[in-house]
């Protein structure tokens, strides 16, 4: 399965097994920190309206995590990206001087 390509993308393009692995991995990880980062805002909002100063201080805390979590989210995100750009130049760069790829489709002309 490591060897496994992926086709019937849009553009008649396909992708290695790996990167869709990555990307379905960084997708759990990414939803996972959201659900997380809900429940911190309804948990920052909750503290809020009490106006409480115990629980206003411990919003300090609550409001670094959830910065903390957005930084995690733009990281996955940012992998992703370089994930997909690395897996794309590999697969334009494994076509033969006869511009056919490997598994023996043609490769698309950009208009």
């Amino acid at each position: 399965m490591e060897d496994e390509t992926y086709s019937g993308l849009g553009n008649g393009g396909e992708i290695d097994t790996n990167v869709v692995q990555t990307f379905q991995k960084n997708f759990v990880q990414v939803q996972n920190i959201l659900d997380q980062n809900r429940l911190l805002i309804n948990e920052i909002n909750q503290n809020h309206e009490t106006k409480i100063p115990d629980n206003l201080t411990r919003n300090v805390g609550l409001i670094r995590e959830l910065n903390n979590n957005i930084r995690r989210v733009v990281d996955l995100y940012a992998d992703l990206s370089t994930s997909y750009t690395k897996s794309m130049d590999a697969s334009s760069s494994d076509g033969d001087s006869n511009g056919a790829m490997k598994s023996g489709g043609n490769k698309r002309n950009r208009p």
